[in-house]
């Protein structure tokens, strides 16, 4: 059952789907229509689940169940995941893209290949103050505390110049 993404509780369990590049209005509208099919017959074992999503940045798709009444199975989750591969190959995107890590500048996503984070900072592009996004996150309070943070408090900073992550001494 589809329900309004803020009135589940911050313990719903969450993926984050995060887009190769920012969705075109048209697919938008798309991927809008599948995800409210896939939330109204979200189910877990013949029970429906209470199911939510939001798109955010027009790149990504958080999808939210609250598993306070049913839990999500593995095969629901298949499910979803299906419902993801089938919206790539539509519109042409990849969610399941490991290798490229977004940022926010200026208000807008910017992606990166990991291969390029050494000289992406090394080169002043990017640093410990750029906004990056943890989308390994699982619950709902979760994504709305940490979702967005600084690279310097995330994964990332083991590619920060030393400079930039050795403390000053007195």
């Amino acid at each position: 059952m589809l329900k309004p993404f803020d009135q589940l509780p911050s313990t719903s369990r969450l993926w984050i789907y995060q887009a190769s590049r920012k969705f075109s209005l048209p697919e938008r509208q798309l991927i809008r229509t599948q995800l409210d099919a896939l939330c109204e017959e979200w189910s877990a074992h013949g029970v429906p689940l209470h199911t939510s999503y939001e798109v955010m940045f027009d790149q990504f798709i958080i999808l939210a169940v609250d598993e306070s009444s049913a839990g999500a199975s593995g095969c629901s989750i298949d499910g979803s995941v299906r419902t993801l591969k089938a919206i790539q190959q539509e519109v042409g995107l990849d969610f399941f893209n490991r290798q490229e890590i977004a940022f926010l500048i200026n208000e807008s996503i910017h992606t990166y290949a990991m291969s390029a984070m050494s000289t992406l900072f090394v080169n002043g592009v990017l640093n410990g103050e750029t906004i990056t996004f943890n989308n390994a996150l699982t619950t709902k309070n979760e994504w709305e505390n940490g979702w967005k943070i600084p690279v310097k408090d995330s994964w990332l900073a083991r590619y920060l110049p030393k400079s930039v992550v050795a403390k000053p001494s007195h």
